[in-house]
């Protein structure tokens, strides 16, 4: 095992998983604890036996990467090693610190007694992998922490406080002092005790209700309908806890085994495993190592106390960071400090953050009409209108104002960033940071790459989207960068595919059962129709006169002033102000369109729809790893889970097409092609990795 030395106090051995930087309990690790406890368990010297955790934490769990492979035969699994643990006739205690998740957890749940330092955290997050906790977890949780406890922690795979799992009987006691010193005395007092050992497996306590109550589990599983929506762990986690309710233990461990099985190689599982390992690889950047000097984030300014200007500020508030807004006149000042307050007090309104808490963001964000009450900013952030000439006569103020070190950012969602860089005498400094709408919930940041941003404006950048608490994805300039650039090409099909014959609901309905939250035209409402119809008229100039719009429903929708939630209308009609319901004005206005374009309309199937709304969207997603606007596949699909909702359990858009067949969507963008027109050609990139039979994962 990778273990520091057992340490002998008195007949207690103290042993410890070292094994850098989680602790995780792969086959060197299970082997060496094997080894150890032989060793313990044949020493008459030793009556009592603590498991803890080296460095940072206990054990975040299970090693990954073993998921799906063949494990090695002259090794435990982790369930044989719990349960061989559990079974000893010598007490074990669990002394847990920093974290004990999934496997760490269930190996805690194992031992006879568990003791937790304070600032602990404890729970089983397998689900959040598209698997279930293999190991015992959904057996032996029922019957410490009670059912109704066990459906909540493992459905959610949320992890709670030590004084949680204390209230909840997850752990046994709250360290007070050092935790080895009040294992070993825990440990020392169950040996002398000379009983055999409590085993979470033979508790029956935490089941009763529910065994006089078997209704408990439907309506769970009604309650969890939408959170769970088209995935298949969260219902295989509610069945293994169901059955440690009618079954012995051992029976309901191998019940539990082969709902694991089922899970752990299915798509769902891999899709959500790529998830969890792509949105670590984010950070990587091959020509910006983790030795880049990076610029101290201590203050922050934002132009601009818009919508996305009130957001940004509200996130550097959120991380600690003070931060100044301006604003160009007093009346607008207010008005967004005014929505930021009101923002605040929403959250403070549910219960989800303290007044407290709300008056000290509040306090730490200041107001401003002048450019020069940012003049010591570590970073600016530009979050004015979307027009290029406006946001440039911006920072060539910020030029001659701001400190020599600062990042200049502009909040941009589609415009060329080296244009803006070129404004300044400092483009070096320049960089694009595309948060994303409401900024202070969305976990997405596009940081932008100029073509000057020097290496420590980058990795500054990348390392304050941590900060922040943002999930920040490098990306380069080009039109839209990789969300909207490839979000046209989903909407503009989607627009077709109505003229053509379908309706907006329909198209909705499929993307929505696909997995999306909603649809694109729910979406396009929610958003605000506006928008688009701003930027569309900017570049109806640029626009070739012989190429199919796609913006003519969407224009005349506005035209009518049917900007979408915030009117009560757009393409459906709002009467609570948020859930959508057609509008025969709109299927009127749809069958006129159509009709006037001279299209013949027909039934468009629910495939149809699918393939021509997603298959656009992969085929734009080559072209920009082809062009090298995006690092990796891995970052599209980044992007697209973390700023566009396609779905967790589907691994995002480039995974996803892998797992359709790359040859199977070249075809189809080649049919598409040949019915609709050459935008619709398929990128060469896809091409190339369809002839020759492997995936985007293969690049």
């Amino acid at each position: 095992m990778s273990a520091a030395p057992i340490e002998r106090r008195g007949p207690i051995a103290v042993v410890r998983l070292d094994n850098p930087p989680v602790n995780g309990l792969g086959a060197a690790v299970r082997a060496g604890l094997e080894a150890a406890f032989n060793d313990l368990l044949a020493d008459s010297d030793v009556s009592a036996i603590v498991i803890a955790g080296a460095g940072r934490m206990f054990s975040a769990g299970a090693d990954i990467k073993e998921f799906g492979k063949t494990p090695p035969t002259n090794v435990p699994n982790l369930p044989e090693l719990i349960d061989w643990l559990e079974a000893s006739i010598k007490p074990v205690v669990a002394a847990i610190h920093g974290v004990a998740a999934g496997g760490g957890l269930e190996l805690a749940l194992g031992c006879h007694y568990r003791i937790a330092a304070p600032k602990t955290r404890v729970g089983l997050p397998e689900v959040t992998l598209g698997i279930l906790p293999g190991a015992g977890g959904t057996q032996r949780l029922p019957r410490v922490a009670g059912v109704e406890a066990a459906l909540d922690l493992i459905v959610s795979g949320r992890l709670v406080s030590e004084r949680e799992a204390l209230k909840l009987g997850m752990i046994d006691a709250i360290a007070d002092g050092d935790l080895i010193d009040a294992a070993v005395a825990k440990a020392i007092e169950l040996a002398d005790v000379g009983e055999n050992p409590r085993r979470s497996s033979t508790l029956s306590d935490g089941l009763t209700e529910a065994q006089a109550n078997p209704g408990l589990f439907d309506a769970f599983r009604k309650s969890m309908e939408k959170r769970a929506r088209g995935m298949n762990a969260p219902y295989a986690c509610v069945r293994c806890i169901e059955a440690a309710t009618r079954l012995p233990f051992a029976e309901g461990r191998r019940f539990e085994h082969e709902e694991f099985k089922a899970l752990v190689t299915a798509v769902e599982a891999r899709a959500m495993r790529h998830a969890f390992f792509a949105e670590r690889e984010v950070s990587k950047i091959p020509d910006v190592p983790d030795s880049t000097p990076t610029q101290p984030i201590e203050s922050a300014g934002v132009i601009g106390c818009g919508t996305m200007g009130g957001g940004i500020a509200m996130v550097f508030a959120n991380a600690g960071i003070p931060v100044t807004i301006v604003e160009s006149d007093e009346g607008a000042l207010d008005n967004g400090l005014t929505k930021i307050r009101a923002n605040y007090q929403a959250t403070v309104d549910k219960g989800r953050m303290s007044q407290q808490a709300m008056d000290e963001r509040m306090a730490s964000i200041t107001g401003a009409t002048d450019f020069a009450a940012i003049a010591d900013a570590d970073i600016v952030v530009e979050a004015v209108f979307e027009e290029m000439a406006v946001k440039q006569q911006v920072f060539r103020s910020l030029d001659g104002i701001c400190q020599p070190d600062v990042v200049l950012a502009t909040n941009t969602s589609t415009l060329d960033v080296d244009t803006i860089a070129a404004a300044t005498g400092r483009p070096e400094s320049v960089i694009g940071t595309h948060f994303f709408s409401p900024a202070n919930v969305m976990r997405l940041l596009e940081v932008v790459r100029g073509a000057k941003s020097s290496p420590q404006t980058i990795a500054t950048a990348m390392g304050l989207s941590k900060t922040l608490g943002k999930v920040g994805v490098l990306v380069g300039v080009c039109d839209g960068f990789v969300g909207n650039r490839m979000l046209h090409q989903y909407l503009r099909e989607a627009a077709f595919l109505v003229e053509e014959g379908a309706l907006p609901q329909d198209v909705d309905r499929v993307i929505f059962e696909f997995g999306f939250p909603m649809g694109p035209f729910a979406m396009s409402d929610l958003a605000g129709n506006d928008v688009g119809w701003r930027i569309r008229k900017a570049q109806a100039a640029e626009r070739p006169s012989n190429q199919r719009y796609s913006g003519t429903l969407a224009d005349r929708i506005c035209e009518r002033g049917r900007f979408g939630q915030k009117t009560g209308a757009g393409w459906y009609r709002y009467k609570d102000g948020r859930t959508p319901l057609p509008d025969p004005d709109i299927e009127a206005l749809i069958l006129a369109t159509s009709q006037e374009l001279g299209m013949s309309r027909r039934v468009i199937s629910d495939q149809e729809i699918l393939e021509r709304c997603l298959y656009p969207l992969v085929n734009e997603g080559a072209k920009i790893l082809d062009e090298g606007i995006a690092l990796r596949a891995s970052d599209v699909d980044v992007v697209w889970m973390q700023g566009y909702g396609f779905p967790r359990y589907r691994g995002g858009p480039m995974f996803w097409a892998d797992t359709v067949g790359l040859d199977v969507i070249a075809a189809a963008m080649r049919r598409f092609q040949a019915e609709h027109g050459d935008w619709m050609a398929p990128a060469p990139l896809l091409e190339r990795l369809a002839d020759e039979g492997t995936g985007f994962k293969d690049l």
